[in-house]
């Protein structure tokens, strides 16, 4: 507090000031200011000021999160008649700077005749004291209800792993966390322009007539370019401002903060319209800032997704095609030889004409089935079924209709819930694997697909009563199965164990412990 001479600080001054009835009330007016809290803090105040010998008081208090007022009484209250009294000499006035550390909390007048000179000072620090500890109690409210929120909309945007709906997500959390209007997230490219602009808080009719995205013109290049905070108070005076183009809504106040990872620049947030009014504070810009190193992290985190998944695509690619050129395109290429000299035999030999065709239609209908079987396994609905059970179902189902083989599933004993997506991904991909080689190969008429978790392992088992094979003969074209199988257990830390031999049938039973899905999610990650 400034004042012109030195204070009385004794607790005995400073208990006649009604610092209760002050404290309460300023408590009151901080949860709800409304009209009654008013009524009563102004109340409050006049008695304080008469109990002090003061002739008048003129408060101003202006410390956010602190609602802002302005309390008058005596001949300071600003009417023509001052309360019937006389308006003060100018040397009875006495102002005051009321300060909480180095923060300027409120300005205090006072109007004492000389005669009441001690008890002024004494009221303006004791109103110093009281407002401070209102602030201070405002402030850690206020610090308590931002980490809350900050938690709740860091909370909102991890994990999710789809970069359009991520970066949907940050723009409308940033613009709750911070109480502004509009909120709008920019993404740069390598030179540092405006790739991507994603808004909140304007519908998609009015965005759509506002025209293209923004270039980085302006305040916006402003932050683009020098990568700091910027907080404008209003953005159609700023001499940095390039103008808004037509039917743009109305913005006054901004709060722009960079979006960094791994020490690059990636983005950047824009907030305009702090409401109910006003401008964005320094809290305001300390809060985005930290929600910023959270939404750099979760943007990443959905980019690397978004590749791995496109690597994951690519590879299923390659391996269709593989499979398609060793297996299915040998198949049709076979039988257009068998019938190359099926004319001249027509004349000749036309039985054996007539067993060549019947060979070359049995070979074409599977080729059909076999195509059937890899555009089912391209089907991503699939992997949208309710979890592992429902996954398999589907399969069992589509299998039964492709390859006229009667399949059983048996799943009496999984638990779902304890399965992550990515290790079930990978064990419908296995499964479909499997009968597509019943299908392909085996010559079965029965099969039985059985799951079962156990002691922290699940263990998928697929049999056939096919014709069989050796494991362990080398295999030419159109037999990359079992490679792929495999190829997938092994990137889930699992174990894949094949019993057959001729004339047997087939068991293939792969046994997986649930903590190998940590390794699927390092993968993505």
């Amino acid at each position: 507090m400034n004042a012109s001479r030195s204070i009385d600080r004794t607790p005995e001054a400073a208990g006649l000031l009604g610092l209760r009835d002050m404290a309460a009330a300023l408590d009151r007016w901080a949860s709800d200011p409304g009209s009654d809290s008013h009524a009563e803090l102004s109340d409050v105040f006049g008695r304080l000021m008469a109990s002090s010998g003061l002739d008048g008081g003129d408060l101003h208090l202006a410390a956010p999160p602190l609602p802002e007022v302005e309390l008058k009484t005596g001949t300071l209250d600003g009417s023509e008649s001052g309360n019937g009294a006389t308006r003060p000499a100018a040397n009875d006035l006495r102002t005051y700077s009321l300060r909480f550390g180095d923060r300027a909390l409120a300005t205090l007048r006072l109007d004492a005749a000389p005669a009441a000179a001690f008890s002024v000072d004494e009221c303006a620090h004791t109103l110093e004291i009281v407002i401070g500890a209102a602030w201070s109690r405002a402030r850690a409210g206020q610090a308590r209800d931002e980490l809350g929120a900050l938690d709740a909309a860091t909370r909102g945007i991890a994990g999710v792993l789809d970069l359009d709906r991520v970066l949907q997500l940050i723009t409308d959390r940033v613009r709750e966390l911070a109480h502004a209007q509009y909120a709008a997230l920019g993404i740069v490219d390598q030179e540092g322009g405006i790739e991507r602009f994603i808004t909140s808080g304007i519908s998609r009719a009015d965005r759509e007539k506002i025209g293209p995205p923004p270039r980085g013109h302006g305040l916006l290049g402003v932050i683009v370019r020098e990568s700091r905070p910027v907080r404008v108070h209003d953005i159609s005076t700023d001499p940095r401002s390039y103008g808004f183009p037509p039917n743009h809504p109305e913005m006054k106040s901004l709060l722009g903060v960079p979006i960094g990872t791994k020490g690059r620049s990636i983005g950047r947030l824009y907030l305009s319209n702090k409401l109910p009014s006003g401008d964005f504070t320094e809290d305001d810009e300390r809060m985005v800032e930290m929600f910023a190193l959270h939404a750099g992290i979760a943007i990443e985190n959905a980019r690397l997704h978004e590749q791995v998944q496109r690597l994951a695509i690519v590879e299923e690619r390659e391996r269709i095609g593989r499979d398609l050129h060793d297996g299915i395109i040998q198949s049709i290429y076979a039988v257009g030889l068998s019938l190359e000299d099926v004319p001249e035999l027509m004349t000749d030999e036309p039985d054996e004409a007539r067993r060549r065709v019947e060979r070359a239609i049995d070979s074409l209908d599977q080729s059909i089935r076999d195509i059937r079987n890899f555009i089912f396994g391209l089907r991503p609905e699939l992997l949208e079924q309710a979890g592992l059970i429902g996954g398999l179902a589907a399969l069992a189902d589509e299998f039964r209709v492709n390859s006229m083989v009667d399949v059983d599933l048996v799943t009496g004993g999984v638990e779902e819930s304890a399965l992550p997506t990515e290790l079930i991904t990978q064990l419908l991909s296995i499964a479909r694997e499997a009968l597509s080689n019943i299908a392909r190969h085996s010559k079965a008429t029965r099969g039985t697909i059985e799951a079962v978790t156990q002691d922290g392992v699940v263990r998928l088992t697929v049999t056939d009563n096919g014709v069989g094979f050796d494991p362990h003969q080398q295999r030419g074209p159109g037999h990359q199965g079992l490679v792929n199988m495999r190829a997938r257990t092994a990137s889930i830390g699992g174990e894949l164990n094949i019993e057959s031999e001729p004339g047997v049938g087939t068991r293939i039973i792969l046994s997986v412990p649930y903590d190998a899905s940590a390794r699927v999610r390092e993968g993505d990650s």
